[in-house]
């Protein structure tokens, strides 16, 4: 076996916020890390996760096959991270989730990488109303196509410091006097850390998991979607209304807002507040690990990993939206 300080591993999108924990949690293992992004330039706040010169930022753009494959070049192992929650201008599910991981795994195909790991998410569905979740199943597919043995991790909600889910809830929570309840806030989450999810990754790279293996990422909590957004209020301090929102209607106030957001070019739309229609049919399905997965030993637990609960870490970077930040005590249950 090689040793880890031997190999080179290529992360696709290793600047986000998923991708800073898994280059954290593959340095600590010694590997040698090759962090590919468009603009290398915004990716130096990495190298203090590893030692000098263990982590070196290429550029890489997923539209330009020629870029991909000189940064897979080379490489032991390729994980890919990049994904989208909303499309916007070149940036479309198809491009990024679709022709992007088919363009990654084919040049890995190409140099004769087998180790490839690729983040997907709960609900991919090649059958699924939402264009987010067919991109993701086809992605899916584009990547078992050219690597048959690559391992595939579908995490549900992930949280932590940077997160865009309790962050952006508790950022409305501190301008408006209420939280919608898309669908009436029933449909079901298992939130995961995302340092977990990073382990998941690392565990991956370093072979410990069964290949070609499909794994489903949740926490050791399934909450609905009113009872985060209570914990949020909880965490923050806040008192706000939590108003049901209806998914017909929830889905008519996200097309006023995509046309708000079109026609200003962005400008006039606070990132918070940002809701697309593909969002909305999103929650209409339920968001944890399946029995199946369970079954399979295909989950957190199944390899090993005892996941973080939100109690244990959304506390630690959420208190910033208290009135008085660190210095206010949370409130009472």
């Amino acid at each position: 076996m090689i040793p880890a300080s031997e190999q080179v591993v290529t992360v696709f999108g290793g600047s986000g916020f998923l991708g800073r924990h898994v280059v954290r949690a593959l340095a600590k293992r010694g590997y040698r890390i090759r962090v590919a992004v468009r603009r290398p330039d915004l990716a130096n706040f990495l190298q203090p996760l590893g030692n000098v010169g263990q982590i070196h930022a290429v550029q890489a753009n997923l539209r330009f096959p020629e870029s991909v494959d000189h940064a897979v070049k080379g490489s032991n192992a390729v994980v890919n991270l990049v994904g989208i929650l909303a499309e916007s201008g070149r940036q479309s599910f198809n491009a990024v989730q679709v022709n992007g991981a088919k363009a990654i795994a084919e040049a890995a195909k190409r140099h004769g990488i087998s180790r490839f790991v690729h983040v997907s998410a709960i609900g991919a569905d090649a059958d699924s109303p939402s264009v987010y979740a067919r991109t993701k199943a086809a992605g899916e597919a584009a990547i078992r196509a050219a690597v048959s043995d690559a391992i595939i991790l579908r995490p549900s909600i992930v949280f932590g410091p940077e997160d865009d889910f309790f962050n952006r809830f508790a950022a409305l929570a501190r301008v408006m006097p209420f939280l919608p309840l898309i669908g009436g806030g029933h449909t079901k989450f298992q939130p995961v850390f995302v340092g977990d999810v990073a382990e998941a990754v690392a565990k991956a790279v370093d072979g410990a998991l069964q290949a070609g293996a499909t794994y489903e990422l949740g926490g050791p909590e399934v909450k609905t979607f009113r009872e985060l957004m209570q914990i949020t209020l909880k965490v923050a301090n806040r008192k706000r209304v939590l108003l049901p929102l209806p998914f017909p209607l929830a889905r008519l106030q996200a097309g006023l807002f995509e046309l708000i957001d079109t026609v200003s070019f962005g400008l006039l739309m606070p990132s918070a507040l940002r809701l697309t229609r593909d969002q909305v049919t999103l929650l209409e399905r339920d968001n944890v690990v399946s029995d199946e997965a369970k079954k399979n030993g295909l989950t957190l637990e199944g390899m090993g990993v005892e996941g973080e609960t939100i109690e244990a870490i959304v506390p630690s970077y959420l208190y910033r939206f208290r009135k008085a930040g660190q210095f206010e005590r949370m409130a009472d249950a």
